[in-house]
């Protein structure tokens, strides 16, 4: 083959290249990928890539011809290339190049460089055997076993995640050499193949191909399986299978096996690697990469010199290919002569018929049932080996063979279980009848709430999960609380329903129920509430205000406040008065400063602390004047003053007089509790103004009262003269009514002059004027009087009329209110047992006839008790009620006119079982049991029980243990423990139970030899993700907790993860990091950096941010500010959010969780230190045990990344990526989305309607005639399509659907070529799947019947096509029609485009698509698929319980009830009673009406559903 370009400066000249095998041993390695460059007509650089292992430098040799002149250079090791300055373009160069090392040197890379004619550069391909080479051709002779012995090769591929598809070419490359050595006819050698995983599978038996180019053209369209790591059922399978007459196995021929596996087995490889040897198999173990070489010692046939291999990586492979054909050639001989010799080898066991049809049933999450059909012959018993699928230790059941059934049990939820089923007979045992069953998720709580919430309390109600043993309730404060503040409760499966005490006032909580299924937990309910503020005193208000005192009163807070503080301060000033009054709602402040503003909070205080302060203000009056100022015993140079005190608080008058016409004054100060004085001295016949001012303690000086007063002219007779003037006629002033009761009103009046006051005449009315008026008298010394009896709650009209003796005074006339029946206040519970309690309340301050006392039972069923107490009764002991029961208790005081409102609480009898039974220190043979102690019991029995053999022991410990530790226990064996707590009396409580496994012998770790191999600079991808396309996002927890140094280690995490990614940039992994605290600060976006380089410079240079934990906002900021298109999100590409967290979020994560859930997004969470487990789940995808990961602290990370990059990367990965599905992820591809069929993006794609589907809130798209949706296939499958899938469509044909045949899917290549695809013919009313088999030839697969025809009747309906390697299987509406044979398929090229609707006779013409509705499509890469999806989408076929919700759907909640029932009977007359409680909810509207409204809105949906809409 010839070939040219043009001569230019610069331009690459093309070489041949020989490569001798690079050696094995201790030799060295040959340089490779030899290149050159013409850089001027005189200037030639060639250069080469270094070659593997360690070399010191190069020697080059080249030689020209014509001339024949050879030249010998020496390369340093560093420098790889050399310049020819005396290039001649005219003649052939020949190069070899060599690696040398001490005194060793490498097999020549050779070269040769044609001669160039005519301006024009040839280059020519060498050839080698008739064969062309691209690149590369071995420099010596291939090895080719010549031996005339012949043998049957079975070789066993690991073909697990963990080698990944690029590896996994070259391992198709070393087998294909591997193959070539041997002389392949069916005569000859015969070679098949098998390929593991999780299962193993046949790819080829040995009588498959005859010939070696059949085997070499197998190999190269060898499919990669992908999944676990089970080396040791595969060694089982092709004993059974493989090395079998029927496969092509041939006796007296040398048998050999061949594995090639990349890591740790995850069952036990020893036993089947015995039995094949011990079956005359010899067997070849190589190891690449992390392989454990004392397992590939344990496998090997010996010795292991010859018959172990280990290669570093899967790119040295080729190293090892001679010397290992070698080694197998020269045994082939060895084991030929030897059979010639001593008679064939063991032979393989005759193969006995397996049983057939297994079917498994009765799925739960714990178990299943496994039944098959008998198989022929004397079956002694059956063997039912069964093991998780995703790696773990095998277990067995052997059953007689009689029976053909068996119950697995103990199995782990949510698990795919791999089945085996083996008939064993007298002296051998069938190949094994194979199959899977998927266990189900324990089933959650459901209606989570909380109610009944108080200051310090809440409850918690669910609905039970079928079949759990008990619930665990973990509660914490969300915000301000340290982690260690959670609580947990846990509780017996008899029990929904927990008052949560203790609690914090005013403060968040979240709250989170767990249902408990033995050893295990199924995935958590949480919900969150605020308990209530302490209750404040309220109506705050002031009476009595004067000078310098004022009454404070306020409304009672709650019964349970303990008393109440009263602070006071002058509104202006800074010093602060506190009192505290205890249990009383009134006071009186004393000492005040007249008037000044004063303000007065009162707080009710509680054992939890201080309630709100009720806080107003006043302002004191003003001093009060002397009262009443007056003259007597008048002379001519004298007479007397005398007054009323104002207040009890004056110090001292100032009295002073002073004569009218004028004069000198005079003062005089007077005690203060003296209210007369004469004054002396006096002037006859003169006129005097008295001024009297008093004078407080706090200095304040009241307005002056004056008095003029003359004394009386001197006479020489003794006899006076008497004047005698008509009083006035006053009223009374500041009349008052209060001090309330139900039966009486005070009144209360100052007199405005008392002189010649006869007496005063009350009288009151009520102001209904239902009754006479009624009068009463009191003394003129008197100022106040009760008014009583009177009709409670009854307004009044009251006068006051003072009396003179000739005639009344004017009345002042005000209203008052008696107060309504009184109820007792202050319940409190005492003296709580298992069978009673003591209530006792304050009694009101108005005398009862008595009490009635009603209580009933709230957490268990029972009618309500009644009794009555006399009026002197204020406690009473409930006696021979439930144990552990909560119950409500009214108290309401019986009057002889009535009833008072009821006096409620609650109060509950004592539990007699134990709680927070738990199991802890865990051993081989023992572990140990704690519990919260009863503090009424005297001592607990305990009893142990073997689940597996029945055996019991019972021990006796006193009332004070709360834990016992139990030994000499059997290794890995499930045990139940109970505890009973015993009372003095002899009463025992309930059992409360445990179960615990003790923990399996563990197996010794193989040590692994130290590696002194540097560190990179950067670090190397990782296999797992070379193929990896996603747009990841970091979200790293950066608040205060973290700290300085461990937020260091975090960036070293961050730079180790993304330095495990392989591409970084638009074409690979974008990769974005954002920090939060308090609030979530993006450190840069998807599109920052294209190359590792700088993206790993990025990650160092993050700071430490700090703050609180708001894991919420944060996730809700990746979502709105990096997940964008300005982010650099991709279309197509998965989105992977990776979390980070130390704690509790002190928000609310689920909302924000759910949502990116929804959405498709893959959200992986890492928890570290004291993060939240519930939460963690709560936020990731689903399962959990693959996107949930927990360490203790940031020093275990180690533990976890290989691990996380696996799952990242296998989520990344563009042959299936990870995508939801079903309530859970898994991979496969959202068709809908790659086409851009969805609500937000529907609107850009021309030819698209979009309409609702089969429910209201499920969107469906029409798809036009002139539609023709067409994506490129590199855009949905870069990589192509996986070997095994299923594809899911859920669609509807319309009335306009053409009849001719069109493709729901298909793709096309670059030519418009069909490759694969789904091909209804609406004419036919048939269903055609069709592809291209591994051979390159086009296979058609066509079902038609009753359930294909229904996919034309206009109706919607599900489609699955599950395409294995070996069948293609439909399924309408999730129910199994029929499974056809197919061969494996080759892969898809991804230069075309994949399209929707296609006419078959169309050739990509724009008019040339069929009409139809399409609402869900999508590839799942596994064929399980169809068997597990439970057709939710479909209103005759969904069950709520067994499907997610659906979008959209409105939340009903308990408070949105319907109509109340029909009133009850009147009764008779009697007493009234207490306000009667809420009567029950009426019928909501039935399912089938339901289903009726599903036409309107999603709001008008949820009110005809609850009956409460129009």
């Amino acid at each position: 083959m010839r070939s040219s370009v043009g001569l230019s400066l610069g331009l690459l000249g093309l070489f041949v290249v020989s490569l001798f095998p690079q050696p094995v041993g201790g030799q060295v390695s040959s340089p490779r990928r030899f290149r050159a460059r013409i850089l001027s007509p005189t200037q030639l650089h060639v250069s080469w890539k270094e070659p593997k292992g360690q070399f010191d430098s190069y020697k080059v040799v080249y030689s020209t011809r014509p001339g024949g002149e050879q030249k010998e250079v020496e390369v340093s090791k560093q420098e790889a290339e050399l310049l020819i300055d005396d290039f001649d373009p005219s003649k052939e160069y020949d190069f070899k190049v060599v690696a040398l090392s001490g005194g060793q040197q490498s097999k020549p890379l050779q070269a040769k460089h044609e001669a160039q004619q005519s301006g024009v550069e040839m280059v020519r391909s060498q050839r080698q055997d008739g064969r062309e080479n691209n690149d590369i051709s071995e420099g010596e002779d291939e090895f080719m076993c010549k031996t005339v012995a012949i043998s049957d090769i079975v070789i066993l591929v690991d073909g697990s995640w963990s080698i990944g598809r690029i590896n996994f070419r070259l391992v198709r490359t070393f087998l294909e050499n591997l193959v070539r050595a041997f002389s392949v006819e069916f005569d000859k050698t015969r070679i098949g193949l098998a390929q593991y995983s999780g299962d193993p599978r046949i790819e080829w038996h040995l009588n498959t191909h005859t010939t070696k180019e059949a085997v070499i053209d197998a190999v190269k369209n060898l499919p990669y399986k992908g999944g676990n790591t089970l080396t040791g059922l595969a060694l089982t399978f092709i004993l059974e299978t493989s090395f079998k007459p029927e496969s092509g196995s041939r006796p007296g021929v040398p048998k050999i096996g061949i594995l090639i596996t990349d890591g740790k087995s995850q069952d036990d490889v020893i036993p089947p690697a015995r039995s094949l040897r011990e079956a005359g198999i010899e067997l070849f173990a190589i190891g690449v990469k992390n392989a454990d070489e004392n397992e590939l010692k344990a496998i090997a046939s010996p010795p292991e010199e010859t018959h172990v291999y280990n290669v570093a990586d899967f790119s040295v492979m080729s190293d090892i290919v001679e010397s290992l054909t070698k080694t197998v050639c020269e045994r082939v001989e060895q084991l030929d002569e030897q059979i010639k010799v001593g008679g064939n080898p063991a032979p393989p066991p005759v193969a006995m018929a397996p049983p057939r049809d297994l079917v498994t049933s009765d799925i739960t999450a714990r178990s299943f049932r496994v039944t098959w059909t008998h198989a022929p012959g004397r079956v002694e018993k059956y063997r039912v080996v069964y093991y998780p699928a995703s790696g773990g230790r095998p277990e067995e059941k052997v059953v007689q063979g009689a029976e053909n059934a068996v119950e697995l049990s103990y199995l782990n939820s949510l698990t795919e279980y791999q089945l085996a089923v083996f008939a064993v007979y007298r002296s051998s045992a069938s190949e094994a009848l194979r199959g899977s069953a998927t266990t189900l998720a324990l089933p959650m709580v459901n209606d989570l709430q909380l109610f009944d919430i108080s200051h310090s309390t809440m409850t918690v109600r669910w609905k039970a999960a079928a079949g759990a043993s008990g619930y665990m309730i973990l509660y914490a404060p969300l915000s301000g609380g340290e982690p260690a503040d959670e609580k947990e409760v846990k509780v017996e499966d008899t029990v929904n329903e927990v008052e949560l005490e203790g609690l914090t006032p005013a403060t968040e909580y979240t709250v989170t129920v767990y249902a408990l299924y033995g050893e295990e937990a199924s995935d958590p309910m949480t919900s969150q509430q605020t308990t209530l503020p302490l209750t404040p005193a309220t109506n705050l208000r002031f009476s009595d205000v004067d000078h310098s005192s004022s009454r404070v009163t306020w409304a009672s807070a709650s019964g349970k406040a303990n008393g109440y503080r009263i602070m006071y301060v002058k509104t202006n000033g800074v010093q602060t008065n506190e009192v505290d009054v205890g249990r009383v709602t009134t006071w009186l402040l004393r000492n005040l400063t007249s008037l000044t503003e004063y303000t007065v909070g009162v707080f009710a205080v509680y054992d939890e602390g201080q309630a709100e302060a009720a806080t107003d203000s006043f302002t004191t009056k003003t001093v009060p004047d002397p009262q009443d100022l007056r003259s007597s015993d008048v002379s001519t140079d004298s007479f007397r003053v005398s007054w009323q005190h104002p207040a009890s608080d004056v110090v001292m008058y100032r009295l002073s007089w002073t004569a009218s016409e004028g004069g000198e004054s005079q003062e005089v100060l007077v005690n203060g509790n003296i209210n007369s004085y004469l004054i002396r001295g006096l002037r006859p016949l003169t006129q005097y103004e008295v001024v009297l001012g008093a004078v407080y303690a706090n200095e304040a000086e009241s307005e002056e009262v004056v008095l003029v007063e003359s004394t009386v002219e001197r006479t020489t007779t003794v006899a006076t003269k008497t004047t005698t003037t008509a009083t006035p006629r006053y009223g009374v002033r500041s009349m008052r009514v209060d001090e309330e009761t139900t039966f009486s009103l005070r009144v209360s009046w100052q007199p405005m002059d008392p002189r010649n006051l006869r007496h005063y005449r009350l009288s009151y009315v009520s102001a209904r004027g239902d009754r006479a008026e009624e009068q009463r008298m009191a003394p003129a010394g008197q100022n106040n009087l009760v008014l009583q009896p009177l009709l409670s709650d009854t307004e009044y009209q009251i006068s006051v009329t003072p009396v003179y003796p000739d005639g009344d005074g004017p009345p002042a006339v005000r209203t008052g209110r008696t107060l309504p029946l009184s109820a007792p206040k202050n319940l409190r519970v005492s003296e709580e047992w298992y069978n009673r309690f003591r209530i006792s309340w304050d009694v009101p301050p108005s005398p009862t006839m008595g009490y009635r006392v009603v209580y009933q039972p709230q957490s268990a069923p029972g009618p309500a008790l009644e009794t009555f107490v006399g009026e002197d009764v204020n406690t009473m002991l409930i006696v021979n009620l439930l144990s552990g029961t909560e119950y409500s208790v009214k108290v309401i005081a019986s009057y002889t006119t009535g009833s008072s409102e009821a006096l409620s609480g609650g109060a509950k009898t004592l539990y007699l079982g134990v709680s927070g039974l738990d199991a802890y220190q865990v051993t081989v043979s023992s572990f140990c049991a704690q519990w919260q102690p009863h503090r009424h019991a005297s001592s607990y029995r305990l009893l142990m029980e073997s689940l597996p053999s029945g055996h019991k022991q019972e021990t006796k410990l006193s009332g004070g243990a709360n834990r016992h530790c139990f030994s000499s226990l059997k290794a890995d064996t499930q045990y139940k423990l109970s505890v009973r707590a015993q009372l003095q009396d002899g009463t025992e409580g309930p059992e409360v139970s445990v179960t615990q496994r003790t923990l399996p012998v563990p197996t010794p770790k193989p040590t692994t030899p130290p590696t002194t191999t540097p560190l990179p600079t950067i670090p190397p991808a990782k296999e797992v993700c070379k193929a990896a396309r996603a747009d990841l996002v970091f979200l790293v927890d950066g608040s205060w907790s973290i700290g300085d140094d461990n937020f260091l280690k975090i960036i070293r995490f961050l730079y180790s993860t993304a330095g495990a990614l392989d591409r970084i940039g638009p074409d690979g992994t974008q990769v974005a990091i954002a920090q939060f605290s308090d609030d979530a600060r993006t450190e840069f976006k998807l599109n920052s950096h294209s190359d590792k380089e700088r993206l790993l410079d990025a990650i160092n240079r993050i700071a430490y941010k700090g703050g609180n934990t708001k894991t919420g906002r944060a996730i809700q900021h990746v979502k709105e500010n990096i997940f964008t298109a300005e982010g650099g999100v991709r279309r197509g590409i998965p989105n992977v959010l990776v979390v980070l967290t130390d704690g509790r979020s002190q928000d609310d994560v689920n909302k924000v969780s759910k949502e990116m859930q929804m959405e498709g997004y893959i959200v992986f969470a890492i928890g570290f230190a004291d993060a939240d487990y519930g939460e963690l789940v709560s936020i990731a995808s689903k399962p959990s045990d693959r996107h949930v990961f927990f360490v203790d602290d940031l020093d275990a990370f180690t533990k976890i990344e290989e691990k996380l990059v696996t799952f990242v990367c296998e989520a990344a990965t563009a042959t299936c990526p990870s995508v939801p599905m079903g309530g859970s992820s898994m991979p496969g591809f959202r068709m809908m989305e790659l086409f851009g069929l969805v609500e937000s993006r529907y609107g850009s794609v021309d030819g698209v309607s979009m309409l609702p589907g089969t429910f209201n809130t499920f969107p469906c798209f029409h798809l036009h005639a002139d539609a023709f949706l067409a994506t490129p296939t590199r855009y949905i499958h870069p990589e192509g399509l996986p070997s095994d899938y299923t594809i899911s469509l859920l669609f509807r044909l319309l009335p306009d659907t053409p009849e001719e045949p069109f493709a729901l899917w298909e793709v096309l290549d670059q030519k418009n070529e069909p490759l694969v695809g789904v091909i209804l013919d609406h004419g036919g009313k048939t269903l055609t799947f069709f592809n291209n088999d591994f051979k390159g030839d086009f296979q058609t697969v066509t079902f038609e019947g009753p359930d294909i025809k229904k996919l034309f009747y206009g109706s919607f309906h599900k489609l699955h096509i599950a395409i294995s390697k070996t069948s293609a299987k439909v399924l309408v509406d999730c129910n199994a029609v029929e499974e056809k044979s197919i061969n494996a398929a080759g892969n898809i090229s991804t230069d075309g485009a994949e399209v929707l609707g296609r006419k078959v006779r169309s050739r990509g013409n724009k008019d040339s698509s069929a009409p139809f509705q399409l609402q869900a499509f999508d590839i799942v890469c596994s064929t399980s698929w169809a068997s597990r999806d439970k057709c939710c989408e479909l209103p005759g076929l969904r069950k709520e319980e067994d499907c997610p919700a659906m979008p959209k759907a409105c939340t009903c909640t308990q408070d949105s009830k319907g109509p109340p029932g029909p009133a009850g009977p009147p009764g008779g007359s009697g007493i009234r009673g207490a306000r009667g409680d809420r009567g029950e909810p009426g019928p909501v509207v039935s399912p089938h009406r339901r289903s009726a409204f599903l036409i309107f809105t999603d709001e008008m949906f949820c009110k005809l559903t609850l009956g409460s809409g129009p």
